[in-house]
């Protein structure tokens, strides 16, 4: 039976009734999926059936610490932007991950000056690095610190898609109105159209 998409470390049942397979551990006395697929329980002579986790062709990719993803951003306030994370490296994901872009995650440098709403509005599509993996709510913490990371598509007020002109602005090419962006330095390999 699959298990809920992406719930590594879901708990499968007590060390009493199953003996743990490939795809699992143990922990206090009841063994916990090691990373996300189908769950599979082979009977054996010598008593307990086995509990394995097998990772299907299909099963899902996640996004790991140190993956470079891409994006969308749902809302901001004064400390983070939320995100929804579409893709790791070049392969789309089948389910929404959230990820949350810290203040102080946003640049490199001058992080203490850095204004969430001057680096990312709603909508735009980002390319961000995972630095922590997420809590029971599935919430990946995202930086944007990089030269290579920040906003690579973002619309103006106009509807239209901007064209970054420094690393901290793009401008709208139908009425010319400047926004404050943390701009990607985009190298092509990353780029999801």
């Amino acid at each position: 039976q699959p298990l809920s998409p992406g719930l590594a470390g879901e708990r499968l049942c007590s060390t009493e009734e199953a003996t743990a397979g490939s795809g699992t551990y143990t922990r206090h006395g009841f063994i916990f999926s090691s990373l996300a697929g189908c769950l599979e329980r082979r009977c054996e002579d010598s008593g307990l059936p086995v509990v394995s986790v097998i990772r299907d062709s299909e099963s899902q990719l996640l996004p790991n610490v140190g993956s470079v993803v891409t994006c969308k951003v749902c809302s901001i306030n004064s400390r983070f932007a939320k995100v929804h994370i579409l893709y790791v490296g070049s392969t789309p994901l089948k389910s929404t991950f959230r990820g949350t872009i810290r203040r102080e995650d946003i640049r490199a440098t001058e992080r203490d000056k850095v204004e969430v709403y001057k680096s990312f509005r709603p909508s735009d599509i980002v390319l961000a690095k995972v630095i922590s993996l997420g809590d029971a709510q599935s919430n990946y913490l995202l930086s944007t610190a990089e030269n290579e990371l920040g906003v690579v598509v973002a619309r103006s007020e106009a509807g239209v898609q901007m064209v970054p002109i420094s690393w901290c602005e793009m401008q709208c090419p139908r009425t010319h109105t400047k926004e404050f962006r943390k701009v990607a330095r985009v190298q092509p390999q990353f780029l999801q159209t």
